[in-house]
């Protein structure tokens, strides 16, 4: 998860890593819903 130590690390310029994690977190929730649905 997403924790201080990550979010340091975005600060150190792994914003990309950050992005990256929400997206999948936003694709799983997606694919959740088309299953229940």
């Amino acid at each position: 998860g997403l924790t201080l130590y990550n979010l340091n690390g975005v600060m150190d310029g792994g914003v990309q890593e950050l992005i990256d994690a929400l997206q999948f977190a936003e694709n799983a929730e997606k694919m959740k819903e088309g299953a229940v649905n």
